[in-house]
């Protein structure tokens, strides 16, 4: 037989069914394709190149390279001690005439600002000031002009860029700088505000996630143990807030947690309390509504794995001698671990991008990062900063991500 088939495999007609046979295969491969690639492309288009933006962004900035070509050109032979000489300073006063004439002076002093606050008006008053300057020596003209322009620090920033990719925008999102000597130190102390931000946003999404797993896992344990009846009912009731936008949720908790709102009203009229408490504009407010709006985040995963788990599994502990605790807790809960995973972790996940909930209802020490994110981007219009916030906590999501996924993994859920 196997001779057999082999002589038929090398005939011309064997040769002429492997090819259809390949054809068909390519066809149905392109037709899987085809049907996965507009979903590919959604992909692409919301997710992967705005990631993608977000990161090159927070490396790269070329606007003094843009704007002030020539005195980058010039510092390139300038060994970063004392002061240039004067043919960087012809270079600079030239480009700053033209930065005045072409009205850009405002945009290199906005990135000079970045590094060296309070430069901003001083390169505008400087650039209208060399506008009238017609001959050398221009060193010491710049210098009387403005004392900026005889600082060393200032001359180490505008080397640095001299070049359009920088570290500056990640080094600040991680409270560190350049020196003067453009070495890495820590930000001043007034100015280290990200690390704790930063920590505090990890602090709050732990906390909200312990908070929606303690609340939603006895409830998905009812909902997976009723009768489909009653549990339907029930299951209506979780998802509720999905039908409601966050920003409504948001302001209901406002009016139920305010000083004079519906729960002090309550607990005073049961002489609970004897003065309102401060439940609002506080952290205990921010966790209590992110709670609520994360709780059927949590809660659904874990249901839908507990809706699984055949009840013989517990039926058979218990004949076997366990009581009702032991057999739960080594047969049961063991089994609800994937879906106390997949729920925990998208409820960390989305927590840790919260803006809307935390300004509301939280107070000035309970905003997290995507609050400085949003600043920079709508106000400061700080592309670099906000793209450096955000690539740090992509970055940190992501090894989060990896440690969690080791430590409670698919194969790490064992039965004991």
């Amino acid at each position: 037989m196997a001779t057999m088939a082999l002589q038929i495999a090398g005939s011309p007609s064997g040769v002429a069914l492997r090819a259809k046979l390949q054809r068909a295969e390519r066809w149905r491969k392109l037709r899987a394709f085809s049907l996965v690639l507009p979903m590919l492309l959604v992909v692409l288009t919301a997710f992967v190149l705005p990631i993608g933006r977000m990161m090159f962004n927070a490396i790269h900035d070329d606007t003094l390279l843009t704007l002030m070509p020539r005195t980058m050109a010039a510092l390139s032979a300038w060994d970063g001690k004392g002061l240039p000489d004067e043919t960087v300073y012809a270079a600079l006063a030239g480009e700053l005439k033209g930065a005045w004439a072409q009205k850009t002076a405002a945009q290199i002093g906005k990135r000079m600002n970045y590094e060296l606050p309070g430069a901003s008006s001083q390169v505008t008053s400087s650039a209208r000031k060399a506008s009238t300057l017609s001959a050398g020596p221009y060193k010491a003209a710049l210098i009387e002009i403005n004392s900026l322009w005889g600082q060393h620090d200032v001359w180490s920033l505008l080397k640095r860029g001299s070049s359009a990719y920088t570290a500056y925008y990640l080094l600040r999102a991680v409270d560190h700088q350049y020196g003067p000597d453009s070495q890495i130190v820590a930000s001043p102390p007034e100015n280290a505000i990200f690390r704790d931000t930063f920590l505090r946003t990890l602090g709050i999404s732990i906390g909200v996630t312990a908070v929606t797993l303690l609340l939603g896992f006895p409830v998905a344990y009812l909902l997976a143990r009723l009768p489909p009846r009653t549990s339907n009912l029930l299951m209506i009731m979780v998802v509720m807030p999905f039908w409601t936008s966050v920003l409504v949720r948001t302001a209901a908790w406002v009016v139920l947690l305010q000083q004079h709102g519906v729960v002090n009203e309550a607990l005073m009229a049961l002489h609970v309390i004897s003065q309102p408490a401060e439940l609002i504009f506080n952290r205990l407010g921010t966790v209590v509504a992110m709670s609520h709006i994360q709780l059927p985040v949590t809660l659904l995963p874990i249901y839908s794995v507990m809706k699984a788990i055949s009840p013989s599994y517990v039926r058979a502990a218990r004949s076997l001698g366990a009581g009702p605790f032991y057999a739960f807790w080594k047969v049961y809960f063991p089994l609800t671990l994937p879906g106390i995973a997949a729920g925990c972790l998208l409820t960390f996940i989305l927590c840790l991008g919260y803006y809307i909930t935390p300004a509301l209802v939280g107070g000035p020490n309970d905003q997290m990062i995507s609050y400085f994110v949003a600043y920079y981007t709508n106000e400061e219009l700080n592309w670099g900063m906000a793209s450096a916030l955000g690539a740090t906590l992509l970055t940190a999501t992501v090894l989060l991500y990896y440690v969690y996924n080791k430590l409670v993994g698919p194969d790490r859920i064992k039965i004991g």
